[in-house]
């Protein structure tokens, strides 16, 4: 593919271990390792550190880092979230503006959501193209949600301006096929959504023997059979029925440990919730360097993922395909008619369980403990899948492909 001048944009970038940072930063540093010229527009903020001071420029791995400042509100509470949208809009709008040239590909991925209408407008008068990278599909997903401040008109209006981005993009990818039925949905031209998925590195992360795991040792899990949860634990995520089922679980026979490893805006409410109960056999960790991830990942017996039923179509978690690069057993938590819960069944790698059914959550736990070869069988096949579909060499050869008939 002839070579290109690529502006990604996105709140996050290296080396913030957000699961949109990771992503994007993997591909930036791919296709600025194969002669493009890459920049990339971000804050100085990490995911689980809004005071974190990162320096405004830098050439990371021959990518261009431009970082705009914002307000450091966090992710603790929506208005604050909202502020640092906002200024973002603005900052990044500017720096976007003053770095674009005719004939730039601009890639706006959707943290902030919406941050296409604004490069939509600046590719428009300096004589760039957009590629719309859509992670979740707004407002729609905070609709969903019951975000009240979404509720009426102004939803309308946000709707239509997102709209008229995807259908002036000359490209719109999406992570899943229902993603890009919603898209078509809202006005995208079909010839211009493409469905590239996500990914996970099979080199960097790989299945780990409990024997061979040096946090199954200095986490006292030795012996026992550990459900991980690990990733963000955002709102379209769902965890009463986790809780629930650790409750249940309180007077199992089985040695079992329901492990979180990760952060994010439900945190410090599961956390209470758990002391509230007294459940001893859940724990906390936070997150890992992404370098240590095949042992981190690696802990968990099987993982645990989960997702509102209200938003399927509009998000795909990520965390999945780390969790098949470590070889593991999925257990879902959502919609049983679902993405997930589909190709679950479909790849027999797992288990998918209702929300809000405890009991069943419970039992498939408990069977699972019960039957190492099951386990192993599923965590084998899940490998191989990532391997086969949702290795990143896999993404990148899609992206490249895309960008070159651009």
């Amino acid at each position: 593919m002839p070579l290109m001048r690529l502006i990604f944009i996105n709140r996050f970038f290296h080396p913030d271990h957000s699961a949109t940072s990771q992503i994007l930063s993997d591909l930036a540093f791919h296709l600025a390792g194969s002669g493009h010229q890459v920049s990339v527009v971000t804050s100085f903020q990490r995911y689980d550190d809004a005071a974190a001071r990162l320096p405004s420029r830098e050439r990371i791995r021959e990518v261009d880092v431009h970082r705009v400042r914002t307000t450091r509100f966090g992710r603790d509470n929506l208005l604050g979230r909202a502020l640092d949208y906002a200024s973002f809009y603005v900052a990044a709008g500017w720096r976007l503006w003053c770095i674009t040239r005719a004939g730039d590909v601009i890639i706006a991925k959707t943290d902030p959501p919406l941050i296409a209408i604004i490069a939509r407008l600046i590719a428009r008068w300096r004589g760039a193209r957009l590629v719309n990278w859509v992670q979740d599909v707004f407002p729609e997903v905070a609709e969903a949600l019951g975000v009240r401040a979404l509720a009426g008109p102004q939803a309308g209006l946000l709707r239509r301006l997102r709209d008229a981005g995807f259908r002036s993009a000359v490209a719109n990818v999406v992570l899943s096929d229902r993603m890009a039925t919603v898209i078509a949905r809202a006005g995208g031209l079909a010839e211009r959504i493409h469905v590239i998925p996500n990914w996970a590195d099979r080199d960097a992360i790989c299945p780990v023997a409990e024997s061979d795991n040096p946090l199954r040792r200095e986490w006292n899990l030795a012996g026992k059979f550990v459900v991980c949860y690990s990733g963000n634990m955002g709102r379209v995520h769902e965890f009463g029925t986790m809780l629930d089922a650790a409750q249940l679980l309180l007077k199992s026979a089985e040695p079992m440990v329901m492990l979180f490893i990760g952060g994010g805006a439900q945190r410090r409410r599961v956390e209470d919730e758990v002391r509230m109960r007294g459940l001893s056999n859940v724990q906390f960790r936070p997150y890992q360097d992404r370098a240590d991830l095949s042992c981190s990942l690696g802990v968990g017996d099987v993982h645990l993922v989960s997702q509102r039923p209200e938003v399927e179509g509009y998000v795909f978690p990520s965390k999945l395909y780390g969790i098949l690069a470590a070889g593991r057993p999925v257990v879902f938590i959502g919609d049983p008619d679902g993405e997930i819960s589909s190709l679950v069944a479909r790849e027999n790698i797992g288990v998918a369980v209702r929300q809000g059914d405890a009991e069943a959550l419970a039992n498939q736990l408990l069977r699972l403990a019960g039957d190492a070869a099951l386990c192993e069988a599923m965590g084998a096949r899940a490998r191989v899948l990532l391997c086969e579909r949702y290795d990143k060499r896999i993404a990148f050869r899609a992206w490249e492909d895309l960008l070159g008939r651009l």
